[in-house]
């Protein structure tokens, strides 16, 4: 039996409220993720798919805290690391490409830089080495002149291409883990499907183990061999991609399937009818998951 990549045990976490208090936003979830897999986490938002992977990159900060519960990387347990033993992982071994790269990318410093900075610091090279292995890098994700593209800021490249300089980014080291937070927020259609195309192909060919966080269940069956299913803080069901698009177990799993428009499916008013799913998590929807990650890690570098 290969041993898990990645093996959450039981996280618990939640906002404090001062004495010891917490607001609990995971309740006891657990999951793991085999070596070169991908493991897609589907759930409305609030639901705790994006503070989960914030956990395992280590980029929370208070009033969030892990209560109780391990994540096991390789067998170590992430929770127990020193600040600057989780530094020498995050970037290296285990890698994030955010959903918004204008906020995650430094707008002070070109592209090819932030990529080259990553070659630096977790392999040692010098930086006109660093800068060579960035435009390389900047070609594997498909940027059309990446010699020229290089030496452009954030702001002058399309949603597309800041998308694809963070997988470039993200991939530089080969990680093990990629965990990709909702890559295809905002773009179109067209650019959707080529940077869902890209990360799969470079995921492959490198061996790299995937969790993609999305709301698009098409997505998610396109990408991913297994899925869980989080609401409302729980993992409440979890299945190979196409049984639990099949079968679905969880009232709130054929909840989502049901809300799925379907073409070509009439009623007999000639109007197709979608499942209204109702929710117990507004009562925590003002707790901003993005206002607790540290501002300085979020903003670019990921070392």
């Amino acid at each position: 039996m290969t041993a898990p990549l990645l093996d959450i045990k039981n996280l618990q976490l939640g906002v404090s409220l001062g004495r010891s208090s917490y607001h609990p936003l995971l309740k006891g979830v657990s999951f793991q993720i085999m070596p070169g897999e991908a493991y897609g986490l589907v759930g409305e938002s609030g639901s705790g798919k994006s503070v989960t992977s914030l956990a395992v990159m280590g980029l929370l900060k208070r009033p969030l805290a892990v209560t109780s519960g391990e994540i096991l990387f390789k067998g170590q347990n992430l929770l127990a690391l020193p600040k600057r033993e989780m530094r020498r992982l995050r970037g290296n071994r285990i890698a994030m490409i955010f959903q918004e790269p204008m906020t995650a990318l430094n707008p002070l410093s070109t592209v090819g830089r932030q990529i080259a900075e990553m070659f630096v610091l977790h392999q040692g090279k010098s930086w006109a080495e660093a800068e060579k292995l960035a435009v390389e890098a900047l070609g594997n994700v498909r940027v059309p002149n990446p010699d020229r593209r290089a030496r452009n800021y954030p702001h002058q490249m399309s949603g597309g291409l800041r998308q694809r300089v963070m997988i470039a980014m993200a991939l530089a080291c080969s990680p093990d883990l990629l965990i990709a937070d909702e890559p295809t927020t905002a773009l179109d259609v067209t650019v959707q499907a080529e940077v869902l195309r890209l990360i799969k192909e470079l995921c492959a060919a490198r061996g790299t183990a995937v969790l993609f966080i999305s709301h698009d269940l098409g997505v998610i069956a396109s990408i991913c061999q297994r899925v869980g299913v989080m609401y409302s803080g729980c993992l409440v069901e979890e299945n190979e991609t196409r049984a639990l698009f099949e079968s679905p177990r969880h009232e709130y799993t054929r909840g989502l399937l049901g809300a799925l428009p379907r073409l070509g499916s009439r009623s007999e008013h000639g109007r197709q009818r979608l499942v209204d799913i109702d929710s117990i998590i507004a009562d925590r929807s003002k707790l901003t998951e993005s206002r607790f990650i540290a501002p300085r890690e979020r903003e670019g570098s990921q070392p």
